[in-house]
C-alpha cells in the first residue's frame, strides 16, 4: 500500500468516526429513551401483577370473611360489604351474592342481581352466561316457559361450556308443557354427546326411564 493510500484510508476512517460522533451526538438520546421505555415497561408490568395478586388475595379473604357468617340474610348483608376492582371480581362477587339471596328465600333480589351481571358487557362472557342460566333457574315458577326456552336456547349455542345443561333445562320446559317424545329425544341426544359429563348422564338417564323412554337408543 503506498503512502498516499495508507494516508486517504486514515482520512476516511476519521471522517467516519466524525460522523459516527455527530450522529451519537444528536440521536443517542433515542437509544437512551428505548433502554428507558423496555427498563420502565418490565417494571410497570411487575408492579400491575403484584398489585392485581394483592387486589385479588384482599377480594377472597374479604369474601371468606363474609362467608363464615351463620345466617343467609347476614351473609347476604356481609358480601354486600366487599368492594372488587376488577369486572371478573364483581361477577364472582355478584354470583356469590345471587345464591345466599335465594338461601335467604330473596328470589327477586337474587334475580336482580344476576340480571345485572348478565348485562354487564366488562364481565367475560362465561360469569355472564352463569348468571343467565341461574336466573332463568330462578324464574322458572314466574317466567312463562316459552319464554324461559328462548333464554336457555341462547345459552345452548355451539362451543359454550352450558350448552349441554341448556339442552337439559329445555328438555324439561318439554315435560313442563307436555311435549314428552321431543324431551325424550332430547334427552336422548344429550346421552349421545361426547361432552356429557357422568352427573348429567345419571341425571338424564334417569328421566328418560321415568318418562318411560329407552336408554339404549341413545
Amino acid at each position: 500500500m503506498s503512502q498516499n493510500d495508507s494516508f486517504i484510508e486514515e482520512v476516511s476512517e476519521e471522517v467516519r468516526r466524525d460522523r459516527l460522533f455527530l450522529l451519537l451526538k444528536r440521536y443517542g438520546w433515542i437509544g437512551v429513551l428505548l433502554v428507558l421505555l423496555i427498563v420502565g415497561g418490565a417494571a410497570w408490568r411487575e408492579y400491575s401483577r403484584a398489585q392485581d395478586r394483592a387486589e385479588a388475595e384482599a377480594l377472597g379473604d374479604s369474601i371468606l370473611a363474609a362467608l363464615e357468617t351463620e345466617a343467609p340474610e347476614a351473609r347476604v348483608e356481609a358480601l354486600g360489604g366487599v368492594e372488587a376492582g376488577s369486572a371478573g371480581g364483581r361477577a364472582l362477587l355478584g354470583l356469590l351474592t345471587a345464591a345466599e339471596q335465594a338461601s335467604a328465600d330473596q328470589p327477586e333480589a337474587a334475580a336482580e342481581t344476576l340480571s345485572a351481571i348478565a348485562a354487564d358487557g366488562e364481565v367475560p362472557q362465561i360469569y355472564r352466561d352463569i348468571a343467565g342460566f341461574r336466573m332463568l333457574l330462578l324464574q322458572s315458577g314466574t317466567t312463562e316457559a316459552n319464554e324461559r326456552r328462548t333464554g336457555f336456547e341462547a345459552l345452548a349455542r355451539a362451543g359454550s361450556p352450558l350448552r349441554l345443561l341448556a339442552e337439559e333445562q329445555i328438555a324439561l320446559i318439554e315435560v313442563e308443557t307436555g311435549d314428552t317424545e321431543a324431551a325424550i329425544e332430547r334427552f336422548q341426544a344429550i346421552l349421545a354427546d361426547a361432552e356429557v359429563t357422568a352427573g348429567l348422564r345419571q341425571r338424564v338417564s334417569q328421566v328418560i326411564v321415568a318418562l318411560g323412554g329407552a336408554l339404549d337408543a341413545a
